[in-house]
């Protein structure tokens, strides 16, 4: 028998090097394993199929989407439970009105704390020990709510409880990491619609529950529901590495803010949020006067089912997820501003004459509000996978600064000036919006602040295609240097990196 040609071996060494990926992917999987957590806190066993598996990603799928919305309503409700209750606290502590109303100031000081300093965190260790770890806290913090008889304690503790309550910012990076890219909005649109669900469902539970027994009845029902979400966390929430091992605690807080003033995009999108969020808070605070005065004269039960017409609006927001997903992203944002302009002017033209009008701008700022938000943070979060955290921090606390300005501005001008200058005023914030989002074209680079480089494509199809074939072509595509460090959850590119 003749010996192997050198072209034979050549050919074995590149059928050899052909198959040298999968295998060193598994050869670093396999070296690897025993580094990874199997613990959380290094106390408690993570169960074996939500251990870190970089082969073998966990499947996000509409069960665990579904409770990551579960977990932001029971959550996020932690800020809200306290607005209905303010009479009853004053009875129970035997204090004035102007005591407790200090209480929703300190939960939402609380809650602006942990935007800056707790939801950061998301980009820099394991997300699951942290919700864990929120949840745990907030939940502990809740007895002491339930128990207490002295004020002081009452309002530390709501403070503290509203630094915890950043598991909803958490979860929402989290969840743009875990979907695919092509159905991104919808899994974050059921985060969101969780998230805002709770906004309006503590205040419904918290005003029945109170009217009918104690108020410490609304904070044992949150123990028992924070008890609900700790335990679905710890039996569904898959455990991932940490991102950006190589930066501290204060180079990540340093970086937000490095993004927020040099990122044209996250500069357009923090302006449109603050105005558009002005003007949905200011339509929601000042409903009650417009209802509880001439022509209509509803009482305040009556007044509390607008609540319901906005709810129905929330329990949308997954559907409005699923088209955006087919839409560059800008295209569904011109269109959701659109509509909350068109329900903004219907408002202006009729609200403080026919309820028709009321019923209709209602449900209309409601759905097209929460399918901005969701398509402007899918925009944002697509910059750079390493900083979701941080950029999901920055939009949110651009959310507050709007609420604060809506409940300031828009309060004084309707009593001032009435229902139709107030409405007028936003109807003029929702154009502002149209305007600051036609600066920046849909496929406008990311360093570029104004134009309309790279064409009018509206489907998101096309365009995914198109950068696939580029990609397949060999051509060399522009990338955020950070971007790079992306956990490895759909595949085990990455793998390398993340096991270090």
């Amino acid at each position: 028998m003749s010996p192997p040609s050198s072209t034979d071996s050549s050919t074995e060494k590149i059928g050899a090097h052909c198959k040298s990926p999968e295998a060193s992917a598994a050869k670093i999987a396999a070296s690897a394993e025993g580094s990874w957590p199997r613990k959380d806190f290094g106390l408690i066993p993570i169960p074996k199929r939500l251990q870190y598996n970089p082969i073998k990603p966990s499947h996000f799928g509409i069960l665990l989407n579904a409770s990551f919305g579960f977990a932001s309503t029971f959550t996020a409700a932690n800020l809200y439970y306290c607005q209905p209750l303010l009479i009853e606290f004053s009875k129970s502590f035997d204090v004035t009105y102007e005591e407790v109303s200090r209480i929703p100031t300190l939960v939402q000081a609380g809650y602006l704390v942990g935007l800056l300093l707790i939801s950061p965190l998301g980009d820099l260790v394991r997300r699951r020990q942290l919700v864990l770890l929120l949840v745990m806290t907030s939940t502990t913090l809740t007895i002491g709510l339930a128990v207490t008889k002295n004020l002081q304690v009452f309002e530390t503790l709501t403070f503290l409880i509203g630094v915890a309550t950043a598991t909803p910012q958490i979860l929402m990076p989290l969840a743009a990491d875990m979907a695919q890219p092509e159905r991104r909005a919808s899994a974050l649109s059921v985060v969101l619609s969780g998230l805002m669900l709770g906004v309006l469902i503590a205040r419904v539970l918290a005003g029945v529950i109170g009217n009918f027994t104690t108020w410490r009845a609304v904070y044992y029902m949150s123990i028992g529901v924070q008890s609900l979400v700790l335990i679905g966390a710890y039996l569904m929430l898959p455990d991932y590495p940490s991102k950006n091992r190589d930066l501290t605690y204060f180079q990540i807080l340093f970086s937000m803010a490095k993004y927020a003033i040099t990122e044209p995009l996250v500069i357009q999108v923090a302006i449109i949020n603050i105005a558009s969020s002005a003007c949905f808070t200011s339509f929601w605070v000042t409903l009650t006067f417009l209802l509880g005065g001439p022509p209509y004269y509803y009482s305040t039960l009556i007044i509390g089912l607008f609540g319901f017409v906005g709810m129905l609006g929330v329990l949308l927001g997954p559907f409005a997820g699923r088209l955006i997903d087919r839409l560059v992203p800008w295209y569904a944002t011109l269109i959701a501003t659109g509509v909350l302009l068109v329900s903004q002017a219907v408002q202006t033209a009729a609200g403080g004459i026919n309820v028709a009008a009321v019923v209709i701008a209602c449900f209309g700022l409601d759905v097209a509000r929460q399918a901005q938000q969701v398509s402007m943070t899918t925009r944002v979060l697509s910059i750079s996978s390493a900083a979701r955290a941080r950029l999901n921090a920055i939009l949110i606390l651009s959310l507050f600064i709007g609420q604060v300005m809506g409940t300031s501005v828009g309060t004084q001008v309707f009593v001032q000036h009435g229902w139709r200058a107030c409405s007028l005023l936003m109807l003029a914030l929702q154009a502002f919006q149209i305007l600051v989002l036609l600066l920046r074209g849909p496929h406008c680079s990311r360093k570029r602040w104004f134009g309309y480089e790279g064409g009018l494509e509206a489907r998101q199809r096309v365009v995914l295609e198109r950068e696939k074939s580029r990609s397949n072509e060999g051509k060399k595509v522009e990338h955020d240097p950070e971007a790079q460090v992306e956990v490895p959850m759909q595949n085990s590119e990455s793998l390398q990196l993340d096991t270090s």
